[in-house]
């Protein structure tokens, strides 16, 4: 199957897509502020600068996009075209989250992963559900957690 629009058209498409300051991080973080959590965003002190830093908590939050980061949900679908590139995009990318998860781990950092489907879908959960799941996490001592649309969440 071909891309329905041409190369200079789909280049410029992806250019625009964002990966800081995502409405889902400024969703999270606005949630986070009105419990009065204060925070640091694109931590540079670590390597990945973590999308938000809590370091009273020893905490990381990252709200990963489901697309990019190959999670296995309702808004994750195999692009119908260039399949080696985007396996091959994908490998990497979760490559990446292992690394810098363990890196941040090795760090004494707690890391909680919010995914997209929580937030936007079919299948997302309610603001009030997402910042009590990050309030009750962030004062347990759970070194991860994951909150996804309407699964379970871990920790």
């Amino acid at each position: 199957m071909t891309d329905i629009v041409d190369q200079r058209t789909r280049s410029r498409m992806m250019s625009g897509i964002r990966g800081k300051n995502t409405k889902p991080e400024v969703l999270i973080r606005s949630l986070l502020h009105s419990r009065g959590y204060r925070f640091r965003k694109h931590y540079d002190r670590l390597p990945g600068k973590p999308d938000i830093a809590l370091p009273k908590y020893r905490a990381l939050i990252l709200v990963n996009g489901c697309f990019w980061h190959g999670h296995d949900c309702h808004l994750f679908k195999w692009p119908a075209t260039n399949h080696d590139f985007w396996k091959q995009k994908f490998s990497v990318n979760i490559a990446r989250d292992r690394k810098l998860f363990e890196i941040y781990r090795q760090a004494g950092w707690r890391v909680l992963t919010i995914w997209e489907c929580s937030l936007k879908g079919k299948r997302r959960l309610s603001e009030t559900t997402i910042v009590d799941q990050m309030t009750a996490w962030l004062n347990s001592a759970a070194s991860e957690g994951d909150i996804q649309g309407n699964g379970p969440t871990n920790f």
